[in-house]
C-alpha cells in the first residue's frame, strides 16, 4: 500500500487510473459513509453523487437515515419510504435516538429485499460502479447496533465493501480530539472487519496536513500533546503508541465536500480498498462463513442425534408399558389375597386365645383352695 502522504497528495492521473480500475471491476464497490454528527456525511454524499454524475459513472445511492428532513441526493432506496420515524416514536413512546434505532432495526428485518434490488441493478445491462450508503447522524446508532451489523455483513457478503470514516478536520485540530476520532475509527474497523478509509472533510477550512504528520511522526504528536496539561493528555500519549500499528495499515485522504476538492483522490483510495477487500477481507469473510456453517451443521447433527435417541427411548417405553400394566394388576390381586389371609389368621389366633383367658379364673381359684387346705393341716 502507498504511504499516507502519497495517498493524500496523489496526482490527478493516478487518481483517474484508480477510478478506471474500480470501474472495470465486475462488481460495484460498496461505500458505507460513517462519521460523527456534524462531520459532513450528507454533504459528502451529495458531492459524491454530483461528482459521479459529472464523470458519467453510474451509481446506486441508499439513504439509511430515517430522521432526515430532506435528502440532498437522489436516493435509489430511502428508508423513509418503508418506516415512518415519527410514527415509530409515537407507537413505542420513544425519544429521537430510540426512534431512529428502532426504525433502523425494523428496516434491517427486510434488508434482504434491498439486496435483491441491488443485485437486480448489478445484473442490468448498465450496472453501477459504486453503491453509496448514507448512515444516521448519530454514529453509535449504526456502528453499535444489531441493524448496523446486519446491513454491513449482508452487503459485504455480495459486494466488495469499504467504510468511509468522515472526520471533521477543523474540530480535530486538538490532539485529544484527534486521538478520540482515531480510537473510534480503530474500533469500527476491527468491529466490522472491513477496509477503512479515513476521509478528512472540510479541508477548505483547514488543511489536514497536521493529521497526516501526527499519524506518521509519533514525536510530532508528542510535541503537540505537551501543551495538554490535563490527565487526558497523558492518556492520549499512552494510546498513541498503541495506535502506531493501526496507522501503518490505514489509508487517509483529504477532501472538501463543499468545493469538491480531493474527489479524485478519494475514489483512487476507494479502488485501493476494493483491492484490499479482494485480497484479504473476502478470504476472511469466506473463512468465517465456512466456520459458521460448520457450527450450524454440528448443532443440527447434535439435534438430530438427540431426537433419534429420544425416539428410541420412547419406543422402548411404549413396548414395556403393557407388560408392566399386567404385572401391576397381578401384584395387586395377590396383595389383596394376602391381606385377606392375614386378617383371618389374626382372627383365628384371637379365637384360640379366648378359651385360655376363660380358664385363667378357675385355675386361680384351685390354687387358693390348695393353700387353704395346707393351712388347715398345719393348724
Amino acid at each position: 500500500r502507498a504511504p499516507l502522504a502519497v495517498m493524500a497528495s496523489a496526482s490527478a492521473p493516478a487518481a483517474e487510473a484508480g477510478s478506471t480500475s474500480a470501474g472495470s471491476s465486475t462488481k460495484p464497490v460498496c461505500c458505507i459513509v460513517i462519521g460523527m454528527a456534524g462531520s459532513g456525511k450528507s454533504t459528502l454524499m451529495q458531492r459524491l453523487n454530483y461528482h459521479l454524475q459529472q464523470q458519467g459513472s453510474s451509481h446506486y445511492s441508499i439513504n439509511l437515515d430515517p430522521a432526515v428532513m430532506n435528502v440532498s441526493f437522489d436516493a435509489s432506496i430511502d428508508v423513509r419510504d418503508t418506516v415512518n420515524y415519527k410514527e415509530v416514536m409515537r407507537q413505542y413512546s420513544l425519544g429521537p435516538n430510540g426512534g431512529i434505532l428502532t426504525a433502523l432495526n425494523l428496516f434491517a428485518t427486510k434488508f434482504e429485499q434491498v439486496l435483491q434490488l441491488v443485485e437486480k441493478r448489478v445484473a442490468s445491462p448498465e450496472p453501477p460502479k459504486y453503491v453509496l450508503l448514507d448512515t444516521p447522524g448519530q454514529i453509535e446508532i449504526f456502528t453499535w447496533s444489531a441493524s448496523g451489523a446486519v446491513i454491513t455483513e449482508s452487503l459485504a457478503s455480495v459486494l466488495p465493501t469499504c467504510i468511509l470514516y468522515v472526520v471533521d478536520t477543523p474540530r480535530t485540530a486538538r490532539p485529544v480530539t484527534f486521538m478520540s476520532n482515531m480510537l473510534h475509527a480503530c474500533s469500527i474497523m476491527y468491529k466490522f472487519k472491513l477496509p477503512l478509509l479515513l476521509v478528512f472533510n472540510k479541508t477548505d477550512v483547514q488543511s489536514h496536513d497536521y493529521a497526516i504528520e501526527w499519524m506518521q511522526d509519533f514525536e510530532a504528536f508528542q510535541a503537540a500533546l505537551d501543551a495538554e496539561k490535563a490527565y487526558i493528555g497523558n492518556l492520549s500519549r499512552s494510546m498513541a503508541l498503541m495506535l502506531d500499528e493501526f496507522y501503518r495499515n490505514l489509508t487517509a485522504v483529504g477532501v472538501s465536500a463543499a468545493t469538491g476538492e480531493g474527489m479524485e483522490d478519494l475514489f483512487a483510495a476507494v479502488s485501493v480498498c476494493a483491492e484490499e477487500y479482494d485480497k484479504g477481507y473476502a478470504k476472511d469473510l469466506a473463512e468465517r462463513r465456512r466456520k459458521r456453517e460448520e457450527e450450524l451443521q454440528a448443532k443440527e447433527k447434535q439435534t438430530s442425534e438427540r431426537l433419534a435417541r429420544d425416539r428410541e427411548e420412547d419406543k422402548v417405553t411404549r413396548a414395556v408399558e403393557p407388560e408392566a400394566g399386567v404385572d401391576a394388576e397381578a401384584v395387586s390381586q395377590v396383595a389383596s389375597r394376602l391381606d385377606g389371609v392375614s386378617i383371618s389368621a389374626v382372627s383365628t389366633a384371637n379365637r384360640e386365645r379366648e378359651p385360655d383367658s376363660d380358664e385363667e379364673g378357675p385355675a386361680e381359684e384351685d390354687e387358693d383352695e390348695d393353700e387353704e387346705e395346707t393351712d388347715t393341716r398345719k393348724a
